[in-house]
């Protein structure tokens, strides 16, 4: 009995140990704009420091041994829920598939990589300061998951209500006030669906060209049907090039101005 209460004793000195020197990562200052951004009193530091986090600064401080990866995975799966539980709600008469599209839209890593740079998270971001010094529009991915890390700490600290009032407020009413989250942006899928409609092959992409440095690719790819091309799209990642070329073939087979 003693050498268990011995035991959590030492347990509880270590934690705080660890909380006071993670601690000294942000300034008070910092942290009273971070509380003011999830809405709430931060009890426990050390999640919302853990949160923001990235692997590559554990590179330069080797003092610290924990990165935002694991919570990065626990707000992943509690923005499904609260997303999920916001659609159930909000459309009481459609069917699994609509709500499965939609929720994907509202999560998707550039609905994350918008939200983040809305509330300015990467000015709380512990990075590398190589990293830091390349920090573009190519790093947005590290921005989604730090995002995600930081719904995962909101959740630990103060609960689901929390999260769920900071993800409303940061990504729920700025993505669905205007209504475009309703509009099918699939385009690879409409293309597809056209061509086969129109008794055409299926569409084929390809890569044109691939440009810039590693972290900040941009990729170029085109589309065909029937060796013929229809489309050529650019973006961050081969997924984004080619919603972008289906979407100027569309245009082009239906006879629509092009747009993208």
């Amino acid at each position: 009995m003693l050498l268990s209460w011995l035991l959590n004793k030492l347990k509880k000195r270590e934690a705080q140990k660890s909380t006071k020197k993670i601690s000294k990562l942000l300034t008070p200052e910092k942290f009273s704009e971070l509380e003011e951004l999830v809405g709430f009193h931060i009890k426990n530091r050390s999640y919302f420091i853990q949160a923001l986090m990235h692997r590559s600064f554990l590179e330069q401080n080797t003092e610290y041994d924990l990165s935002n990866e694991r919570l990065e995975f626990l707000g992943d799966s509690v923005l499904s829920l609260i997303v999920a539980e916001y659609l159930f709600q909000t459309f009481s008469d459609k069917d699994e598939g609509f709500l499965t599209k939609i929720r994907a839209k509202l999560v998707n890593r550039m609905a994350l990589a918008d939200a983040s740079e809305r509330i300015d998270l990467s000015k709380y971001l512990l990075v590398s300061k190589n990293l830091s010094n390349s920090f573009t529009n190519g790093s947005r991915t590290v921005l989604c998951d730090a995002l995600e890390a930081l719904i995962g700490a909101i959740y630990l600290d103060n609960g689901l209500n929390a999260a769920k009032d900071f993800i409303n407020k940061v990504l729920i009413v700025p993505n669905t006030k205007e209504g475009e989250y309703l509009i099918d942006e699939n385009y690879k899928s409409q293309l597809l669906e056209f061509a086969q409609a129109s008794k055409m092959e299926n569409p084929v992409y390809s890569v044109v060209k691939e440009e810039g440095p590693q972290h900040n690719r941009i990729f170029t790819i085109k589309v065909s049907i029937n060796n013929i091309d229809y489309g050529v799209g650019t973006g961050r990642n081969k997924k984004s090039a080619e919603q972008k070329a289906a979407h100027a073939a569309l245009n082009v087979l239906t006879q629509k101005p092009t747009s993208v």
